[in-house]
């Protein structure tokens, strides 16, 4: 049989009783003969507890000590979940990240991968047939030795650097649009790797960003599904699907949708800076700043007035960054020379996504339509090869998206 991955989100580890409901899953796959290996994140509002002590601590902690903090909620999980599976006559042992070893580069709180020695684990399933439950987010810094972390919803990251991955999650799949906002939203048997990183970094919480990434660039097929569903209920529903929704290579979908899904962010600011010179090097003045003070830019505008001298430019950042990104600006006003600068954080980013966008035309012209129709005005719009991005009033977020969802098609 396979070597599986099954990983578990903190709703899905929160308790005790949860702990072993997962366990009860685990068991089901090691009864198929599977060679598994867990991944767990801590229990559900551990990490936020832990991150509120660090900045309680010193806001200007350091960030080695911050990871040696925060990783500790998924070592808990890890070996709770090993008792568990052990008092049920399965072979289990926990593992930390450092043990594996999992190696990161040395971006203490935000660290990426850069390789993993499973060559243990690999040992100890043919041998022993043991079940290696992982503590995920974290991992080593090769250089130094110390823990680190790989930002938060890192243990998808982790999961998907081990093997084959079967997410488990406070929902069933991955669904169209937000089940609270559209009750017609649908779930989604297969999404194409491209599509779901695009959903992913627009808004989705299903997955994150990197994991979906690490996923495409090594070909690892994700499966997203429900800790909560019993574990020995069928694993096909009553059209003969499995339970959940496949992330994978675009060819492995037979047929794709013109748009697959609708997503939405709220984490959007929005700054506008009025009558900037129009010359060779204003772009860098403004978003060269910004990139030194690590404040990510999202969607760009740029209008350039009648006598072509003057121009405003429009961009959007993290909500959470928009008083440090009027402040970086501000300092560098003299470089750049602008009239005015205006900010807003009353808005929300409606991504419209979906591969079959290549093939078809008119894609963006049916949304802007249908928002026109329901009174809604554009603020920002920015495009991909696979996605309509605009930027609106929060206040119409949940009409917007309905609007979409429907005008698409997606509404089942």
């Amino acid at each position: 049989m396979a070597r599986l991955v099954m990983k578990f989100g903190g709703t899905s580890v929160a308790d005790i009783e949860r702990i072993r409901n997962v366990a009860r899953h685990v068991k089901r796959e090691v009864d198929a003969g599977h060679e598994v290996a867990v991944v767990v994140s801590a229990m559900s509002g551990k990490t936020n507890e832990l991150v509120a002590w660090c900045r309680e601590a010193s806001p200007m902690h350091d960030a080695r000590e911050y990871d040696a903090v925060v990783a500790s909620g998924e070592q808990v999980t890890s070996g709770l979940l090993a008792i568990v599976l052990q008092g049920m006559g399965i072979t289990a042992r926990s593992w930390q990240g450092w043990q594996l070893p999992l190696y990161t580069d040395g971006t203490h709180a935000s660290a990426r991968i850069k390789g993993l020695n499973g060559d243990e684990l690999i040992k100890r399933f043919k041998e022993r047939n043991e079940v290696a439950v992982i503590a995920g987010f974290q991992g080593i810094n090769q250089e130094t030795g110390r823990i680190s972390t790989l930002g938060r919803g890192g243990s998808d990251t982790s999961a998907v650097a081990v093997d084959r991955c079967d997410i488990y999650t406070d929902v069933d799949g991955v669904y169209t649009t937000d089940p609270r906002i559209v009750p017609k939203a649908q779930r989604l048997e297969a999404v194409a790797f491209e599509e779901m990183l695009e959903m992913a970094s627009l808004g989705a919480k299903v997955l994150q960003v990197r994991s979906v990434e690490l996923a495409m660039t090594q070909k690892v097929r994700l499966f997203v599904r429900s800790s909560f569903d019993a574990p020995d209920a069928p694993q096909v529903d009553n059209k003969g699907r499995p339970p959940g929704t496949l992330i994978c290579d675009e060819e492995e979908i037979v047929e794709n949708q013109i748009v697959t899904g609708i997503a939405f962010s709220k984490d959007e600011a929005q700054i506008a800076l009025r009558e900037v010179a129009d010359k060779p090097g204003v772009a860098a003045a403004i978003f060269g700043p910004l990139a030194e003070a690590h404040i990510n830019v999202d969607m760009i505008v740029q209008n350039v007035s009648a006598d072509g001298k003057k121009t405003d430019i429009t961009f959007t950042v993290p909500v959470a960054e928009f008083g440090k990104a009027k402040a970086t600006i501000e300092k560098a006003r003299g470089q750049i020379g602008f009239a005015s600068m205006e900010g807003y954080s009353d808005v929300v980013k409606v991504s419209v996504i979906g591969v079959g966008m290549r093939s078809h035309a008119g894609v963006a012209s049916t949304a802007f339509r249908a928002l026109a129709e329901k009174g809604i005005n554009i603020r920002v719009i920015s495009t991909s090869e696979i996605k309509i991005s605009i930027l609106i009033d929060a206040a119409y977020t949940e009409l917007a998206v309905r609007t979409l969802h429907s005008v698409y098609g997606l509404d089942g």
